[in-house]
């Protein structure tokens, strides 16, 4: 038992090193798309442990999530039967998915059945072969024939897990003592199970999330009349909406107060799973519509309507001629190469095409290498070794080595993308960046500076055509019109007809590329001119230090009044003034300025009532919707709210009356911290302001003993409050880490000082 125990932990420290690997380096590795039901059906309880078998939730072997190991179509969990004598584990969970389940997987439930083994089998009912493309599952089974099945052949208990359990109202057709729970209760269903002996099931019904994105692009699902927002100055940037959602929609934004996060509006499947993470920034906007959908484009400037450009000179083809697509899946990548392939045929020429890596999921690399040649006999294998053009449709996968062996300096052009998505490692670690700079000097170092053709595909993309989707062909257009793809533009636009999907927008996509290729300048003023009202605050300067002491002193002077604004210019002049007796540089004062402003506009009620009733924040959501529509906050007011088993305070949603509480409270600021704060009492409220103090005191003792050699230790230490992030229990979380690491630092800075004394 020993031995075998040893064995598993082996083996999960070796997936959760690769794992911690591949995300240090930025690789792409294939990862649940955003509100994918493997998201949610996957996690088990702390102290358990999961198998996965061969479908999309072997991904979750690459995440914290105490899965390991894969198995062969029909084999999932069937290694518990051999390994159950042999360790101290007493149960395990098992990961099936529907297709798998009608095509072998029922047998391997039915040897663990035979068995007389704890183990708990989480059937995903996801309706489609996600894996390989959306194909429809074999067979007929549903979600009540499947538990009828399951009973028949000796199932303990069985559970049906769904995020719409109204659906089984009246719980027709469903086996004898079946229940439904709704997905939020997924952990409590779980910990009752791995309690039962023998086998039990969990059936977990829940559409696949890219499947929903396809079909509602293609108008064959409605889309829900509901938006996420997050109102980046309420947002802490502690990334807890990304550790409950795990969705890659919920992306990183740059402001002048920090890091904080956005939605992605043109990836996210409408999962709604990240407003779980314990923050109040979150508004969803219900009813009404979004304005560029709703005007479909009409505002849009047309490329058909301006200046015809000039045809490029395409390259000769007598020889294959190789072009390599990569990308992430589930963002077209595989699109491109059939549209290449189908203008070739119209051409009139040889062509093979091969699909290379990467699973369907976002988050992973696809290729797509395709060899063109005006013979079909001058092409002599499948798959491209040399290329002529890689259409580099993200930085990361252009980089990835499995690309750069296809390029050979002097030869090939590289279209690049140059566009940073965020990947997987955002989700756990929220101070992760994107390795642009890394990514295109090695492009640049593999072929040749002047074969790198740069553009950001995504950001014109949206901008002009309305969704990132169309992102790909606008550089496979921005590829023609460089001269880079040997193929007719009538072909490639006949190709985009008998694609039919988007034709339209996908022409014109294509049209945006050439014309970046052609006058860059041009395209950005039109783009500038299209998207005057921007969705979202960022900030691509950083402004000087005055500057920013000054947007501090403004902001200070709104969250409270003059006064509390003069004790931070005051207290930040006088490190401003003791730095400049020991460096000619601000590196402390700005870190000075920056951290204690971070914590003396601690966000209490007050400030998340003013901050939700900024006008500014009000307006921006008035100027992308339109109709009837109402805003939704999602809060957990710890004088009202309930509890969770863990003692955590619970969200729950509160309707458009609450903006008028929200103007109210507003203005009730000046009680901040007065006797008659009632929130002030909390220990919440209390650790923030003892934070104030704390820090003032900490910098003030680093000023005493500062001298030119210890300002980089100074800096590091002012730094500090970086890291408390969040609100609640997670900011207590992020606060306790914080602190140790403030002590460690402190205590190497005494234990300087009294060296430097007695030297």
């Amino acid at each position: 038992a020993a031995r075998m125990d040893a064995h598993l932990a082996i083996l999960d420290a070796k997936e959760k090193n690769l794992a911690a690997k591949k995300a240090d380096t930025g690789e792409r590795i294939p990862y649940f798309c955003s509100g994918c039901p493997h998201n949610t059906s996957t996690r088990v309880p702390e102290g358990s442990r999961a198998v996965a078998g061969i479908g999309c939730h072997f991904m979750a072997v690459w995440m914290n999530r105490s899965t390991v190991s894969f198995s062969q179509m029909g084999g999932e969990g069937v290694s518990w039967v051999g390994q159950a004598p042999f360790t101290t584990d007493r149960h395990i969970f098992a990961n099936l998915g529907d297709g798998t389940y009608y095509h072998s997987g029922l047998l391997a439930i039915r040897q663990a059945i035979a068995a007389g083994v704890n183990i708990t089998y989480k059937v995903l009912f996801n309706d489609a072969v996600a894996m390989t493309g959306g194909q429809p599952i074999d067979g007929t089974l549903k979600v009540p024939e499947m538990t009828r099945e399951l009973d028949a052949e000796g199932a303990k208990q069985i559970v049906v897990v769904t995020d719409e359990p109204e659906k089984y109202a009246g719980a027709k057709g469903l086996a004898p003592g079946v229940t439904v729970r709704h997905r939020d209760e997924l952990d409590a269903v779980q910990k009752e199970l791995r309690e039962v002996e023998g086998c039990t099931v969990i059936v977990y019904d829940q559409t696949c999330a890219t499947e929903k994105r396809r079909r509602r692009k293609r108008g064959t699902l409605s889309t829900p009349a509901r938006t996420v927002i997050i109102n980046e100055l309420v947002c802490e940037g502690c990334g807890d909406c990304s550790v409950q959602s795990n969705c890659l929609s919920v992306e990183p934004l740059e402001t002048e107060f920090g890091r904080k996060r956005q939605i992605n509006q043109n990836t996210c499947n409408k999962d709604f799973s990240c407003v779980k993470g314990f923050c109040p920034s979150f508004v969803t906007v219900e009813g009404g519509q979004r304005k560029a959908a709703a005007k479909a484009g009409a505002a849009r400037p047309d490329p058909f309507l301006l200046p015809p450009l000039p045809e490029p000179a395409l390259p000769a083809s007598a020889q294959a001629y190789g072009i390599v697509v990569g990308g992430v899946g589930g963002t077209g990548v595989i699109t491109i190469g059939q549209l290449l392939g189908m203008a070739a045929h119209l051409d009139g020429k040889g062509v093979v095409t091969q699909d290379a890596g990467g699973l369907a999921q976002k988050g992973g690399s696809t290729w797509s290498h395709v060899q063109i040649a005006d013979r079909e006999d001058a092409i002599h294998t499948t798959r491209v070794g040399s290329a002529d053009l890689v259409i580099g449709c993200d930085p990361l996968v252009a980089a990835n080595k499995a690309t750069m062996a296809v390029m050979r300096e002097g030869r090939t052009f590289v279209a690049l993308n140059t566009h940073g998505t965020p990947t997987a490692a955002f989700v756990t670690n929220p101070d992760w960046r994107f390795p642009q700079g890394q990514c295109e000097a090695a492009i640049k170092d593999a072929v040749g500076a002047g074969l790198v053709g740069g553009v950001d595909a995504e950001r014109l993309a949206v901008g002009l055509v309305g969704d990132s989707i169309y992102t790909n062909p606008l550089l496979l257009g921005f590829a023609w019109q460089q001269g880079r793809v040997p193929l007719s533009h009538a072909s490639l636009m006949r190709a985009i007809e008998l694609n039919a999907v988007q034709v339209a927008n996908n022409k014109a996509a294509f049209e945006w590329g050439r014309r970046a290729a052609h006058d860059a300048a041009g395209v950005d003023a039109i783009l500038k001119s299209a998207t005057a009202t921007a969705q979202v605050i960022e900030f691509a300067k950083k402004p000087g230090l005055p500057e920013m002491i000054a947007t501090r002193v403004e902001f200070l002077t709104a969250y409270q009044d003059a006064a509390y604004a003069a004790q931070y210019s005051a207290f930040v002049d006088k490190v401003r003034a003791a730095e400049a007796r020991h460096a000619d540089g601000n590196q402390l004062t700005e870190a000075v300025a920056r951290y204690l402003f971070k914590l003396m506009a601690y966000k209490d009620e007050y400030e998340v009532a003013r901050l939700h009733t900024d006008r500014a924040f009000l307006d921006r959501i008035a100027s992308q919707f339109e109709g009837d529509y109402k805003l939704v906050h999602h809060l957990a007011p710890p004088l009202f709210a309930k509890r969770n088993d863990q003692g955590e305070l619970v969200k729950r949603a509160y309707g458009p009356w609450v903006q008028t509480a929200f103007r109210v409270l507003a203005r009730m600021k000046g009680l901040r911290g007065g006797p008659l704060d009632l929130f002030g009492r909390s220990a919440e409220r209390r650790a923030e302001r003892a934070l104030i103090g704390e820090y003032r005191a900490c910098i003030d003792e680093l000023l005493a003993t500062l001298a030119a050699e210890r300002l980089a230790q100074a800096v590091e230490i002012a730094r500090i409050p970086e890291d408390i992030r969040g609100y609640g229990h997670v900011k207590d979380r992020h606060l306790a880490a914080a602190r140790a690491k403030w002590d460690k630092l402190m205590a190497e800075w005494r234990e300087s000082a009294v060296q430097r004394r007695a030297a």
